[in-house]
């Protein structure tokens, strides 16, 4: 079996040597340059698996090099060593598309397990297949695009923000992220940041150390222990404390927790994902987040559109949720109106897919158990060019509340300007007296 092959550039013979024997131990075979130059020259010559290079060179800087191999035909990872403390150079390599980085002077395990890594990414990329087609559904420019940054930051470590509205599938793309990396043989550990109690929350991420606090009857692993060699995925990241925005910038900065109640720290491998319907940046300006975390979490930016903005995949999406409700094949799956699927498409759907899950959910009770008609989709009314939909928030409460008081504000304005003739106002608000009929009941307001 053909050992894999990686290339070193460092100008100091002393680290060339020193990263030479290292991996040449791990059975690694390892070429070497000291300048930029014999670099690209060896990168024509021969097929590497990895490219490990120092920032600073004589004859200009290793970005040039992640530069250089992104553009390949084939590009291989690219790790870069920086000097200790030098976070923004680290970050702006990742943004190139580094696969990750080590800093000065070099941890020697570190770098055993950035190389493991980075290899077994390489494996990966020859072999993998294009699945997530399957998985992260639409044919819309919007979604090709989706898939296609997948493909390209799994094959990074560096963190991904990943923001778009409430129900718009972002922790299903952290999933697939996780999935096509190299650490998708690891845990994929998902936690709702706005969900942990605040008195709980450094524990539940870090760990405690039994007697630490009353309750603390044994010794706990935190989330990041739980994802070693994995992905942590942080949902509703705005909703942490600054308290914890502290201890999370040191975390990943220094890749490394204290428990509570240890005295020293515990080193954690980990890629970290996170996301929040919020516009962080927003808060950042407000003082409600820490620029410095913000700039940390967010080296690749990837947005989840709604789904009114990829109203084509409507179809292909309807498809696959009335498949999995039904748990039905083809033949034996209901099937949509006409009149029902266009409305479907023109509706604004401010929960997004989660809102069309749960849209289709209520009207395979309602159909006749033939073809899901528009009546049986009961969706609400006037929603669809209402501004007020694009302000909702969770703080105005549960969006089914939400969505119940611009139907109840509808309906009854509609009534009152038909002199509360249900018939006229029925047509007015383009809909059936029998569905109209429905709404009025449900909302209390036949009388």
């Amino acid at each position: 079996m053909k050992k894999p092959l990686v290339l070193i550039i460092d100008d100091e013979p002393d680290i060339r040597e020193l990263l030479e024997i290292t991996l040449n131990r791990m059975d690694i075979q390892t070429c070497s340059a000291e300048n930029i130059e014999s670099a690209k020259e060896l990168l024509q010559q021969d097929s590497f698996d990895l490219c490990l290079t120092d920032m600073k060179l004589p004859d200009g800087n290793g970005l040039d090099l992640v530069d250089t191999i992104q553009a390949m035909s084939n590009p291989i990872p690219v790790a870069v060593i920086t000097a200790h403390g030098n976070m923004d150079t680290a970050i702006l390599a990742m943004k190139k598309g580094a696969f990750d980085f080590v800093t000065k002077p070099i941890d020697l395990s570190v770098l055993r397990q950035l190389v493991s890594s980075a290899l077994k990414l390489s494996a990966l990329i020859s072999k993998r297949e294009r699945r997530t087609r399957h998985t992260l559904l639409g044919e819309s420019s919007a979604m090709r695009g989706i898939r296609s940054k997948i493909e390209k930051v799994a094959r990074s470590q560096a963190p991904v923000y990943i923001s778009g509205e409430s129900g718009s599938g972002k922790e299903l793309v952290a999933r697939l992220i996780h999935q096509q990396s190299s650490r998708s043989d690891k845990p994929f550990v998902a936690i709702n940041c706005g969900a942990i109690s605040l008195e709980l929350m450094e524990s539940e991420f870090f760990g405690h150390k039994k007697g630490s606090f009353t309750g603390a009857v044994t010794d706990k692993k935190g989330l990041f222990q739980a994802a070693e060699g994995g992905t942590l995925f942080l949902d509703e990241v705005a909703d942490l404390p600054q308290s914890l925005q502290v201890k999370l910038l040191r975390a990943i900065q220094e890749k490394k927790v204290r428990p509570v109640g240890e005295q020293l720290e515990v080193p954690v491998d980990i890629r970290l994902l996170s996301a929040t319907h919020r516009n962080l940046a927003d808060m950042v300006q407000s003082g409600l987040f820490r620029q410095d975390l913000y700039y940390r979490i967010n080296v690749i930016d990837l947005h989840v559109p709604p789904l009114r903005e990829r109203s084509s995949d409507i179809p292909a999406l309807t498809e696959y949720i009335l498949a999995k409700l039904t748990n039905a094949g083809k033949s034996g799956q209901p099937i949509l109106s006409t009149s029902a699927l266009a409305a479907l498409q023109q509706y604004h759907f401010p929960g997004n897919v989660r809102e069309l899950e749960n849209i289709l959910e209520r009207a395979l009770a309602l159909y006749n158990g033939k073809c899901i008609e528009i009546d049986d989709l009961n969706l609400p009314v006037s929603l669809q060019n209402d501004s007020d939909a694009q302000k909702y928030d969770p703080a105005m409460g549960s969006l089914e509340d939400y969505l119940e008081a611009i139907e109840r504000k509808a309906i009854t304005l509609a009534l009152e300007e038909n002199k509360w003739n249900k018939t006229a106002a029925a047509k007015q608000l383009g809909l059936s007296f029998r569905s109209f009929r429905y709404r009025i009941k449900k909302l209390d307001l036949d009388n």
